[in-house]
């Protein structure tokens, strides 16, 4: 039932084998980096300022690096950045072995891992549709959350097992070999270079530009709020600690009622992305991302209502799988929406949102739940998310038909700066999958490095 369309795609497939290791590998450091410092210094102050600086860093690199990656080969803007995750984790393991035990270090360790992270994930929220075809996007992004979701639920457990057998510090190492596959897969990858001539380097006005292109597109900005209103009104992550103890009476400190809060999302993400067939052919990409971010809000009521642990967990194994339809059609929105000489910073603000999401929902909630009571603060938001969704729709009512191949100028560009003709023939992701067997000609945007001459020495998805 999972859609692996693009994995008949030889890049795609490459760099999705590659993150299936590091999103199990991920996990390790952000469980080793807080115990280390919590180590060292016995408060867990330093691990807030740890967020603050990494929260800090990886705001302002989404931002930038999109903008870097609008006017650079966004390949290896993702060998660079990849390359830099692998160096801070090499780093943070050869303090550990040196015996070193600086705070600041691990602070400067820390700013440059979000450094490299923020600007990685634009990077890559913008070649994604560079290497595969417009219709494929939402069957790509599911696949990148089912293998994401798979490393939240294997990577702590391998982490807990493997800390009493070889050591916290070995969990540094163990990140940096797995990024050296990730370093492989995008080296393989053709050049990404820019569709619109090309800049020297980004300055303020060509990052305010994609701003206003942002806020010029009412569907990329209905996008991102519903986007948001979910997050932020619905994630109630940070009352699971004050449930678990004085709902369903878990002991004090964390036990089986805590892990099973916090285990249940995840898996209800993981169970839908094996059933991304059934929904990533769809077209009316925009109703379907309203209606999933909807039906999350009437989750967390009945997660917010119920008396019973095992019924909180069934509400929140639903709410996970329709925030994977949210999630899916929301990068392929985005992606497919937008030219691609502004994709990255589009996907740059989308990013900040992301990141910036889970965080206003802890102060939301933590703050609603302290005044109201964790049931009112839990229904509320889901009452909240169902009404912002609402007020969406009515305010911006083209995102409800928003279709799914709105043929983004970009592709118009690249053909007229080739010099090629129009396709009138099935892209080279068509052909791959199946539905040629002859190699033909094609100017969509994904492939045009396909097509180049020998001479230019470019080479073939």
């Amino acid at each position: 039932m999972v859609d692996s369309r693009p994995l008949s795609i030889a890049a795609y497939r490459r760099l999705w084998l590659a993150s299936l290791v590091t999103s199990v590998g991920g996990p390790f450091s952000l469980i080793a980096v807080p115990t280390l410092l919590f180590t060292l210094t016995g408060s867990s102050a330093y691990i807030g300022l740890s967020a603050v600086v990494a929260f800090v860093t990886l705001v302002v690199s989404a931002l930038w690096g999109g903008a870097f990656a609008d006017v650079v080969d966004r390949r290896r803007m993702l060998l660079a950045t990849n390359a830099g995750l692998a160096l801070t984790y090499a780093l943070f393991w050869l303090h550990g072995v040196l015996g070193i035990g600086s705070i600041t270090l691990l602070m400067v360790l820390v700013g440059i891992q979000g450094l490299s992270f923020g600007a990685n994930m634009t990077t890559m929220g913008a070649a994604i549709p560079r290497i595969v075809s417009i219709e494929l996007l939402p069957a790509a992004n599911s696949l990148g959350s089912l293998v994401r979701q798979t490393g939240t639920i294997v990577g702590p457990l391998l982490a807990g097992v493997l800390i009493p057998l070889v050591g916290l510090n070995a969990l540094f190492l163990f990140d940096t070999l797995a990024l050296s596959m990730v370093l492989w897969a995008v080296y393989r990858l053709p050049s990404i270079r820019p569709t619109s001539p090309v800049v020297l380097r980004p300055t303020v006005g060509q990052l305010l530009d994609g701003f206003r292109y942002l806020f010029a597109q009412r569907v990329l900005v209905a996008v991102l709020a519903v986007d948001l209103s979910a997050m932020a009104f619905g994630m109630p992550i940070a009352l699971f600690p004050e449930l678990a103890e004085r709902t369903f009476d878990g002991p004090r400190g964390g036990g089986f009622a805590l892990g099973a809060l916090y285990a249940a999302y995840p898996v209800g993400v993981f169970a839908m992305g094996l059933l991304s067939g059934t929904f990533t052919r769809a077209s009316r990409h925009g109703a379907l991302m309203a209606s999933a971010a909807m039906a999350w809000g009437l989750a967390v009521v009945g997660f917010g209502l119920s008396p019973r642990l095992w019924l909180a967990c069934a509400f929140l194994v639903v709410g996970g799988g329709v925030n994977l339809m949210l999630s899916t059609f929301r990068n392929a929105i985005t992606q497919s929406h937008t030219d691609d000489a502004l994709r990255g910073r589009i996907q740059g603000s989308l990013t900040v949102v992301l990141v910036g999401g889970p965080l206003l929902a802890n102060v939301l909630h933590g703050t609603a739940g302290a005044a109201l009571g964790t049931t009112w603060a839990i229904c509320g938001g889901g009452v909240l998310v169902v009404a912002a969704v609402m007020v969406i729709l009515v305010a911006v009512p083209d995102l409800w038909s928003t279709p799914h191949n709105p043929r983004p100028r970009a592709a118009a560009v690249l053909v007229q700066s080739r010099g090629l003709e129009r396709p009138t023939t099935p892209c080279v992701s068509e052909i791959a999958s199946g539905r040629s067997r002859e190699r033909r000609r094609c100017t969509c945007a994904p492939h045009w490095r396909t097509l180049e001459p020998a001479s230019t020495g470019t080479t073939s998805l």
